[in-house]
């Protein structure tokens, strides 16, 4: 009796301790909600000092332009969960907004479609050839998408060389795809969001989703549990070398003229975008809603500081001051887990 009567004492105050898988996502939701309570503080105080950074088309922009890097970031968090980065996006991006617009002026009437499967397939391509390395190589991601970062830019630079594709060599209906609207928001922002939302709930929904969390929280584990590994994390490079090539047709799109520096520098933005937007760096946690709304913020700050006519050069300084207050947030978090897992232990054990 005595037995029992402890048994279901320990179990009551086991119960009654925080789940650290539940402790984590509720830290990283907050950190999305307090995301969207900086944003709307920082629009009202803009706005304030500065009336027409509230205009429509002020707020198309800002959608327009979020749209490539909330891609980006979509593809990252796929690979930032699996705790592994890649840091080769902007490059991909390069590439492929010449190569695959470069179609329009070199075969007369070639269709839209086409050239988005051509900027998707050249992404996919260099995204494989970064899974392939990490997951079957071994190497760390760092080192690999660091070394594809150059060599895909170089490659991008010989293609190019001095030339570039202008708007004038680019079909008008081409051309309109950012400027369409529905009740003055852009259709490509919708359709972005549909795609975010749509990636957000295949990591949450499908198994091979819910393993790259397995995998980022503990790669021994998730092994020894009879994940594959290796598989998803290709999968992971690859969808993401995807979608920056998708990026890539949407970037010329907007910006109408491409030459080899396209997309450079993206690599810092769209890793700042994710981690801020609480996905942690470390793996394991996070969702593809909240490094979309990072992005969102990090392009309506960097807007409002053009509307207000700070120095662009704040830009970079302020992305960099973001991303490491979001890797010490997100360390203080990995700290607080493992305080509640020893004490769930303990817990346990007595």
């Amino acid at each position: 009796m005595i037995a029992t009567l402890m048994t279901q004492h320990a179990a009551s105050n086991d119960e009654s301790l925080p789940s650290p898988r539940r402790l984590t996502e509720t830290v990283f939701r907050m950190r999305e909600s307090g995301i969207v309570v900086v944003l709307v503080v920082f629009v009202v105080v803009a706005t304030s000092i500065q009336h027409r950074f509230l205009s429509e088309s002020n707020l198309q922009f800002i959608l327009v332009n979020t749209t490539v890097f909330a891609l980006l970031a979509l593809g990252e968090t796929m690979v930032v969960i699996s705790r592994n980065v890649d840091l080769s996006v902007g490059s991909v991006l390069g590439l492929s907004a010449y190569v695959s617009t470069n179609l329009f002026s070199q075969v007369h009437g070639m269709p839209i479609p086409v050239v988005f499967l051509v900027g998707i397939g050249i992404g996919l391509v260099c995204g494989s050839v970064n899974g392939a390395i990490v997951a079957i190589g071994r190497v760390p991601s760092l080192v690999v998408t660091l070394a594809t970062l150059y060599v895909i830019r170089g490659v991008d630079i010989l293609i190019v060389g001095g030339n570039e594709v202008v708007a004038q060599s680019l079909p008008n209906r081409f051309l309109a795809i950012p400027r369409k609207t529905v009740g003055g928001v852009p259709y490509i922002a919708i359709a972005v969001a549909i795609v975010i939302a749509a990636g957000a709930y295949y990591l949450r929904a499908y198994r091979s989703g819910r393993e790259l969390y397995a995998i980022g929280s503990n790669p021994d584990g998730a092994r020894l549990a009879g994940i594959q590994v290796g598989r998803r994390i290709f999968t992971a490079f690859a969808v993401s070398g995807a979608i920056a090539g998708l990026a890539g047709v949407l970037w010329a799109a907007q910006y109408e003229t491409i030459d080899s520096s396209a997309g450079t520098g993206y690599e810092l933005q769209v890793v700042a975008a994710v981690v801020v937007g609480g996905v942690a760096i470390f793996g394991g946690s996070g969702s593809a809603v909240g490094a979309a709304l990072g992005a969102l913020l990090l392009n309506t700050i960097n807007t409002a500081l053009n509307v207000l006519g700070v120095s662009p050069n704040w830009d970079s300084t302020i992305s960099g001051s973001l991303l490491l207050i979001a890797i010490i947030l997100d360390r203080l978090i990995a700290v607080r887990v493992a305080n509640a897992l020893r004490i769930r232990s303990a817990h346990r054990v007595s």
